[in-house]
């Protein structure tokens, strides 16, 4: 097992963007390395019991925003937390896993996200302010988010329910001085509900990676989808994907193709990766 480091406020190594944020913690135990780059940190967070289109927008971001050189910070959670992680680490880029128990093997929580930590460690950092052999509790989940967002110049909340830890998270960051960054979604998803009312109320939509570089003045490379080539039936599907998530039976309607030739086209777009099932057969655009 990778030593675990128990690292207090007063040394010179514990993360500088962590001493002045409100009840700042007195120690951390860190598994893995934090980096002088890790300063450049976004974390993401959202609901663990997310949709398919909840964990393609947290992975999609975590990749672009980890090519182009941020951190990316979350809680190890299932759901958006992993897609995340998962993201960065595919990106080849770097991402601190917060836990709300100890960091050692046997307490690693969720214990089936132990194969992801051991990705982490590969290229971050597993941390927690709980000695190893903590359980996790609880109460400590709310108390670790301060560090998430702590870690951060902003957070991002992909998705949340009216009443969820992601929206104390955003409260956090914002008594913290953090920018809070929110995806839109659909007004009728419970999913939805909580990251819908964060941009009502003022957290900034993001519809994009570069929007968040943009907003915090982050020089990233700008990167550009490699040109792919369509077949004249996948465009034609595309043209009317551009504007609206639809079910393949009105894909199949609106474009008067035949339901052979759609589904082969379908299979192909989702292969080339321009394309998603978000559930029960209705596809949309990838970011």
């Amino acid at each position: 097992m990778q030593e675990i480091k128990e690292v207090k406020i007063k040394d010179k190594n514990f993360p500088e963007s962590l001493r002045n944020i409100p009840k700042a913690p007195e120690r951390i135990f860190v598994r893995g390395e934090i980096l002088p780059e890790d300063k450049v940190a976004i974390a993401i967070v959202g609901a663990r019991k997310c949709t398919s289109y909840g964990k393609q927008v947290a992975y999609d971001f975590a990749y672009a925003l980890a090519k182009n050189g941020v951190t990316i910070v979350s809680g190890l959670a299932i759901g958006i937390d992993g897609e995340a992680h998962k993201g960065a680490l595919d990106a080849g880029g770097r991402t601190l896993a917060v836990l709300g128990s100890g960091i050692d093997d046997n307490s690693i929580y969720p214990y089936s996200h132990k194969s992801l930590a051991d990705r982490v460690l590969e290229n971050g950092a597993l941390i927690s302010e709980y000695e190893p052999g903590t359980p996790s509790l609880k109460h400590q989940f709310p108390e670790r988010n301060r560090i998430v967002s702590g870690l951060s110049l902003g957070v991002l909340i992909v998705e949340a329910k009216e009443k969820s830890g992601s929206l104390i998270t955003a409260g956090i960051a914002l008594e913290q001085g953090k920018d809070i960054f929110a995806v839109p979604g659909q007004i009728f998803a419970q999913s939805s509900k909580g990251t819908n009312k964060l941009i009502q109320e003022g957290a900034k939509l993001v519809l994009e990676p570069q929007d968040i570089l943009d907003e915090l003045e982050i020089a990233g490379v700008n990167i550009k989808k490699q040109k792919i080539e369509l077949t004249e039936t996948e465009e034609k599907i595309l043209k009317h994907l551009k504007d609206e998530t639809m079910h393949i039976n009105d894909i199949i309607k609106r474009s008067g193709l035949a339901a052979n030739s759609v589904l082969t086209a379908i299979t192909m777009l989702e292969m080339k990766k321009i394309i998603q099932n978000i559930g029960g057969n209705i596809y949309t655009i990838k970011i």
